[in-house]
């Protein structure tokens, strides 16, 4: 059990261990906030060590440069110190090797998890699901530095394994997963996720109210500005379409991305509007495939991030598929600066989801996996112009509202302190992270 400390107090830093698989350079999803708040810290007096995975998503290839079969140390922008674990990628991640590859990790990262915490004794050791099995090395580094533990859950990783397909619940695999996470979770001394849905299926999974925290993903405000006019991106990539809907991001199957082409099919009239399916991932060559007869279609590799603001302001709409049963497990990262951009958002979501939650006001729902609907819904939007800009007006007030990178981070830096002092506290003492 972790005890408490107040280094502060004394006049030394306090210091933050994550562990987190993915991490930049990786441009989208996790990596974005694990480098994030990592960077945040650092530049807040906060003395913060990484261990990540070498970079290798969303394409599921390990990256140019990083090919090497040992541990890399690196000094990001900010001073972190960031260690880099070689593992095992599948180029066709399925469920039993997506377990080898989490497996992998774990084990890589264990002999770095221990040496930092013997040598730089950390305050507090994060851990960022996915991925829980390296939970048990979490805890064990945590037992020998007297550090406090945090898991931050951006995916339920079992749920959304047996919500795709990539596992069965049935199966004895899947039996031993839901009995592992069920004891992860209660192994932390907090807890924190994403949304409102999500937090709530963590009391429904048993864990503690007092150990229960919300902590939201951000948007760089500043780094994402709606465009006015046309985005100069669309002449560069050839699009001469009128109209743009964009999906842009990892394209794998937790996504739902079939309906894309199921729905262009409905559109096909609609020479005006061009499909811009942007992103890498094992669901790539699938969408090509089904979209061979689909001119309207069209897939670009992911931009640079300094492009980012072209890129999304090039859309009249987004596009934010998602499969049924995954709208509680997951809330999709890109979400936050698809609002940002200040244009609708089109998602498959029920609305009491977290993603309708978050969706609803500004942007439209269909129910998952109609594609008719979507068509339907898109064709509207894109013959209503007031309506689209009334609508990205409300996402841009919703994203400074609710998703502000500063803010958030702020608290987060608070709550980090809070759990440092006492790791344990009362559970009337609970401090949200919330915007």
């Amino acid at each position: 059990m972790a005890t408490s400390r107040d280094d502060s107090a004394n006049g030394k830093a306090e210091r933050v261990l994550i562990v987190s698989l993915n991490y930049a350079p990786e441009m989208i999803a996790i990596g974005v906030y694990s480098s994030g708040m990592a960077e945040y810290l650092s530049r807040n007096g906060v003395e913060t060590d990484v261990i990540a995975a070498r970079p290798y998503y969303p394409a599921w290839r390990t990256y140019e440069g990083w090919r090497r079969p040992w541990w890399t140390r690196r000094r990001g922008p900010e001073g972190t110190r960031a260690v880099h674990c070689p593992i095992y990628v599948p180029s066709k991640p399925s469920g039993s090797r997506r377990i080898l590859h989490h497996i992998s990790f774990a084990l890589s990262a264990l002999p770095v998890l221990l040496w930092k915490a013997l040598v730089h004794r950390p305050d507090v050791i994060l851990l960022v699901a996915p991925s829980l099995i390296s939970a048990p090395g979490v805890l064990a580094a945590a037992r020998l530095s007297g550090a406090a533990t945090w898991l931050h859950v951006q995916d339920f990783e079992v749920e959304a394994a047996f919500a795709t397909g990539l596992l069965n619940q049935k199966s004895l695999i899947g039996r031993l997963a839901e009995r592992f996470e069920h004891a992860v979770l209660g192994s932390f001394d907090r807890v924190s996720s994403i949304s409102g849905p999500m937090l709530s299926r963590l009391r429904r999974k048993d864990v503690a109210e007092w150990r229960i925290t919300e902590f939201r993903n951000w948007s760089d405000i500043s780094k994402v500005q709606p465009v006015e006019g046309v985005s100069p991106l669309k002449a560069e990539l050839g699009i001469d379409t009128p109209h743009v809907a964009l999906y842009s991001g990892n394209l794998a199957n937790k996504q739902g991305l079939e309906i894309l082409p199921e729905m262009a099919r409905h559109l096909r009239h609609r020479t005006d509007l061009t499909i811009a399916v942007c992103g890498d991932g094992p669901m790539r060559e699938v969408l090509q495939e089904q979209a061979q007869d689909l001119p309207m279609i069209r897939f670009f590799p992911l931009q640079p991030i300094d492009r980012l603001s072209d890129l999304l302001g090039m859309a009249d709409l987004h596009l934010l598929p998602q499969i049924a049963g995954a709208a509680d497990l997951v809330l999709p990262s890109k979400l936050t600066n698809m609002l940002a951009s200040g244009r609708p958002v089109l998602a498959t979501a029920d609305p009491d989801t977290a993603l309708g939650q978050e969706v609803e006001g500004c942007g439209r729902l269909v129910p998952p996996g109609d594609a008719a609907a979507l068509a339907r819904e898109l064709e509207t939007l894109l013959d209503d112009a007031p309506e689209r800009v009334r609508l990205g007006a409300a996402a841009r007030a919703r994203a400074l509202e609710r998703w502000d990178m500063t803010s958030i981070l702020a608290r987060f830096k608070s709550q980090i302190s809070a759990v440092i002092r006492d790791p344990r506290p009362a559970a009337e003492g609970q401090r949200d992270l919330r915007t």
